[in-house]
């Protein structure tokens, strides 16, 4: 067991891990925005590469944005030169992951050819 790729039973309550074969920066970014914006800034952020999905929620920030990205350069040119430069976004903060664990990204790779 164990190794670059392991999962454990999930039913069980134990953690459930998948560790991508190839390197890829995971990010998420908390975005608040003018209250203008908020009818169209979703749609626009979910169109700019690298956006894996946009989320619109409720509390201290409006936005929450999950980066994917294949190069760690990309990383400041999708947030500050794209993301921080659409109308209405006020404030970001983003935090960078060093590992991602997914239940739906294992279920992925166990149901190719299936």
């Amino acid at each position: 067991m164990g190794g670059a790729d392991s999962a454990k039973d999930g039913a069980l309550g134990q953690s459930v891990a998948c560790v991508a074969r190839y390197p890829v920066t995971h990010a998420i970014v908390l975005i608040q925005a003018e209250g203008t914006a908020l009818q169209t800034l979703g749609g626009e952020l979910a169109d700019i590469e690298g956006v894996a999905e946009a989320y619109s929620v409720t509390g201290d920030w409006d936005f929450v944005v999950m980066l994917r990205l294949r190069e760690q350069d990309q990383l400041a040119q999708v947030v500050t030169g794209r993301l921080t430069q659409l109308p209405g976004v006020r404030r970001t903060q983003t935090m960078v992951a060093f590992e991602a664990y997914s239940r739906h990204d294992l279920e992925a790779l166990f149901s190719v050819g299936q």
